[in-house]
């Protein structure tokens, strides 16, 4: 094996060549990487190598290393020992060596360090001797026993920290530092002692400590505590972690020495200011484990101010290297400084942004490049209320946590308990915030839901109605809380676990970026979208090619706010949406039991024709999609148990309740989703289809005669659920008879649209029979775009059902038989694949058709990409996930430029090189000629 630069071993600083390319991340990890980095632009780093994530793959099915791994081990300390004449293991001047993780992504202290590698009984005499300091000596040694012990052999904590307590108590030492010569020795003694009660060995061998230490670090990638950050953070992809063994440099030897954590810039707001902490004479560890307080890293330049000016200058070099605020490590050693290593820093998502921004004020980076500074969900914290950070890491909320469900929809929200919709419109009547609690939501509860601050459900998954109507209006919710028992009768809410209950009119918080329940009182921040915020999202929107994004919307406040977070357009208005005000639903639940009450569907049309003159006005010049009735009818009744004589009389029954009973039930069906709703609806009830087109296109109308200068309408109607080309011609021509019969009356050249949302696998499988279709009349199209409903065509591809799938999903994910929730991020291979078919399909008859998404899945920037990746022209969220799809669609064209522009440079490497190798064999052979003549 080639212990340089190969695919195993990578090493930096001292004597180690310097790389002209930068290693991948994912092969050296991050901290590997700024390794490579800092020894490359002239940053002293102690010297070391880079055990590179594959071989942590190997680990994990072998449970150790090739030997030949070991070797070049071996020979990187070798190495190292030239470079610091020193020698790993000497009795006289001892080379000691940290083992630290460093995967592709940050996980902090998710994962294991040891540091002082080579520490014995006689290595500790050794440099004691070579540094003239024997209490910085046995510091060091105490340091090992205990970090190797609990590291590496799994001993607690706790029993170190016991014995060290009770030595500074009897030397009547108030912190670490105060500690003598003798006291460390008798800690080293007592943390023995601790190995022996446990039955473990400490191992004086230091390659046998180095080998144990690598094996730890690359083990602790499958611990618990990291598996779950993973998951947490929704990482994934890694090869593992790799692990790093650097030269120990040391900030415990006197007052001249430090240790520091700094970031170049305010990870909680941007401000550029150095943000930080160091202590002077201690380790790495001392600054977080809180053994003592830190010093502000800007009183550093008091103490060590050489080192301070020569850190600011690293600092700076590696912001401009890697055009991104810096999270650094360092230690001062005799007054010399050393970093230890350097990431792109963590940061919120005020803080992500105004960053971004400031880098390219100050001429660091390119506005492409700063759009991927920010992260989909630093957007998404800026979208919704939400707790502070001091706030979740207070008492009152980590102890309060009672139950936790599912995040149905971000953001935070305080109020009082209320078990139906009408308590939670009450309450917002009389101006108190209040939080809905239901067993699960059903559509005739949207008015409570709409009053409520926030909604919690005992049942439902992240796409059940609760968390997608929750998502749309960009309320809180959890969702599908198994931890908890409601009765809606008793109006209490009781916690499994603990028995506890609550009643209706307690205050409690729910976070719905958490799924957690806390029966306290939470302080709540409040959005703010002005700023920089704006500014990054317009960089996101000029980038060449990126993706339209328009908004879900129902209602005018829906489309202005739609407007105002950048959509550009409306893709898709659920009309069924409009029927749930309480002056409202009763007329349409009279239609529903007398169809042939025309009174009731003329009310209907005058109240829809409103609401779409509402969206006309806030999308002015814009595409409105319109989607006709899908819901099955009986969505939309009372249940049995609402229903009494005075509901009985309001919908036309007189007083006989078991009459109207008796319709409801003839009325139910086993499987709704699958049954009378969508174009079935329209084709059973052809006047429903020709009232809402009157509705749509008169509204057009009014608004064209009201504002004739500046009116623009551009009505998109979407026929829902079809599954054969029949279904559509049949509501396609009644759809194109309606709206030419009102541009004749009106006098007005409407522009209008027909198309479909493809939802139905079958219909997939048959579209570009869809998009020939042509008036037998006229000739002309009858389809011309078509809208990919992904939450329905997810359920009936898949067979699985939204609403029951909380069941099973987050045991699939935990198994890995899911990768993703397919109701959050697109299923590529099979749900994908047919809107790919589709699309596909669509194409091939109609190169000019219109395609969208306008499922739940077009705000994730994961379905994002793959959309993208299929030349879709847009997609459709709810309106506060507009930021968000923003961003990601513009990430999705810089990345796909950087990837053209790194395959080019490489072709054009490969030609040059391609060329040269033919210019050497031209050598050869011309050579070779003038020997043979």
């Amino acid at each position: 094996m080639t212990i340089y630069n190969s695919k195993y071993i990578y090493p930096f600083g001292g004597s180690a060549p310097k790389p002209t390319v930068d290693p991948s991340k994912q092969i050296v990890g991050g901290k590997g990487l700024g390794l490579q980095v800092m020894s490359k632009i002239g940053v002293d780093v102690p010297p070391g190598f880079t055990l590179t994530t594959p071989l942590c793959q190997v680990y994990a099915k072998e449970n150790d290393l090739p030997a030949e791994v070991w070797k070049g081990v071996r020979e990187n300390v070798r190495r190292i020992e030239i470079d610091m004449e020193k020698e790993f293991g000497s009795s006289e001047n001892p080379l000691l060596f940290s083992c630290r993780s460093g995967a592709a992504m940050s996980m902090p202290g998710m994962m294991d360090t040891v540091l002082n590698i080579g520490l014995n009984d006689m290595t500790v005499e050794g440099l004691a001797k070579a540094t003239g300091n024997d209490r910085f000596a046995w510091d060091s040694y105490r340091r090992l026993l205990d970090m190797f012990g609990e590291v590496v052999l799994g001993i607690p904590h706790e029993d170190f920290e016991k014995r060290f307590d009770k030595v500074k108590e009897d030397a009547n030492a108030k912190n670490d530092v105060d500690l003598g010569v003798e006291d460390l020795k008798k800690l080293c003694d007592e943390y023995k002692q601790v190995y022996v009660e446990q039955g473990k060995e400490f191992p004086m061998d230091p390659y046998e400590q180095l080998y144990a230490c690598v094996k730890a670090v690359f083990g602790s990638w499958m611990t618990p505590r990291a598996v779950k950050y993973r998951e947490i953070n929704n990482i994934k992809n890694l090869i593992g972690t790799a692990t790093n063994i650097q030269t120990m440099v040391f900030g415990n030897m006197g007052n001249d020495c430090g240790t520091g954590v700094a970031f170049s810039r305010n990870p909680s707001t941007g401000e550029k200011v150095m943000y930080g902490e160091y202590l002077i004479n201690a380790q790495g560890e001392d600054v977080v484990a809180g053994i003592r307080t830190p010093q502000p890293i800007s009183q550093m330049k008091e103490v060590l101010p050489e080192a301070y000016a020569k850190f600011l200058e690293n600092v700076e070099k590696l912001e401009v290297y890697f055009k991104d605020m810096q999270d650094v490590e360092f230690t001062v050693e005799k007054g010399k400084l050393w970093m230890l290593q350097c990431r792109n820093g963590k940061r919120t998502g005020v803080a992500a942004i105004k960053i971004a921004i400031d880098l390219v004020n100050e001429g660091k980076c390119t506005k492409s490049e700063a759009i991927l500074k920010v992260e989909p969900r630093h957007v998404e914290q800026l979208l919704h209320p939400t707790f502070s950070p001091d706030a979740l890491k207070s008492d009152a909320y980590t102890k309060g946590v009672c139950a936790k469900g599912l995040p149905g929809s971000p953001g935070a929200a305080v109020g009082k308990l209320v078990f139906t919709p009408k308590q939670a419109e009450d309450e917002k009547a009389k101006g108190s915030s209040v939080i809905l609690v239901r067993e699960t939501t059903s559509p005739e509860d949207v008015g409570g839901m709409w009053a409520a601050a926030g909604i919690l459900t005992a049942r439902g998954g992240m796409t059940s109605h609760a968390a997608v109507v929750a998502r749309g209006w960009g309320k809180p919710c959890v969702c599908g809380c198994s931890d908890i028992v409601v009765s809606e009768v008793d109006e209490t809410v009781t916690v499994k676990e603990t028995n506890e209950v609550f009643k209706a009119g307690d205050v409690i918080s729910i976070n719905g970026a958490t799924g957690e329940v806390i029966r306290n009182v939470i302080e709540v921040k409040t959005p703010d979208l002005r700023g920089d915020l704006g500014v990054l999202l317009a960089w996101a929107d000029e980038e060449e090619g990126v993706m339209k994004v328009l908004a879900n919307a129902d209602s005018g406040p829906d489309a202005t706010q739609a407007a105002s977070n950048g959509a550009q357009g409306i893709g898709l208005c659920r009309t069924e949406h409009m029927f749930f005000a309480p002056e409202r639903l009763p007329v349409v639940r009279r239609w529903i039991f007398h169809t042939e009450c025309l009174d009731d569907l003329d009310h209907i049309k005058h109240f829809q024709r409103s609401d779409f003159k509402d969206l006309f006005v806030a999308m002015n010049g814009m595409h409105v999609t319109i989607r006709l009735l899908d819901p099955p009818l009986h969505e939309f009744l009372p249940r049995p148990e609402q229903v009494h004589e005075k509901v009985a009389e309001e919908l036309g029954f007189g007083k006989d309740v078991k009459s109207m009973l008796a319709r409801i039930d003839s009325m139910h069906e086993e499987n709704p989703m699958l049954g009378l709703r969508g174009c079935r609806l329209g084709i059973v009830k052809p006047e429903f289809t020709q009232m809402q087109v009157e509705a749509i296109m008169s509204a057009a109308a009014d608004f064209m005669e009201e504002c004739p200068e500046t009116a623009k309408v551009h009505p998109r109607i979407m026929i829902p659920l079809i599954g054969s080309i029949s279904e559509y011609k049949n509501q396609a021509l009644i759809i194109k008879r309606e709206a030419e019969r009102i541009r004749a009356e009106r006098g007005l050249d409407i522009p209008y649209e027909i198309g479909t949302m493809i939802e139905v696998p079958r219909a997939a499988l048959v579209s570009d029979k869809i998009a020939s279709l042509v008036d037998d009349e006229d000739g002309k199209p009858l389809c011309t775009f078509f809208s990919y409903g992904t939450n329905d065509l997810t359920q009936m591809t898949m067979g699985i059902s939204r609403d029951d799938s909380n069941g099973f999903i987050p045991r699939y994910l935990e198994l890995g038989i899911f990768e993703d929730d397919p109701f959050q991020t697109i299923d590529e291979e099979g749900v994908g694949y047919m809107v790919k078919h589709s699309a596909s399909l669509g194409k091939s008859v109609n190169p000019n058709i219109s395609l969208s998404v306008c499922g739940e899945h077009g705000g994730d920037p994961k379905s994002i990409e793959f959309f993208d990746s299929l030349g879709l022209n847009y997609v459709s969220c709810s309106p506060y996930r507009v930021p968000v799809a923003r961003l990601a669609a513009g990430q999705i064209r810089v990345k796909r430029r950087m990837e053209a522009a790194a395959k080019a440079e490489a072709s054009h490497h490969r030609g040059v090189a391609e060329k040269a190798r033919e210019a050497g064999l031209a050598v050869v052979h011309k050579v070779a000629e003038m020997i043979h003549q």
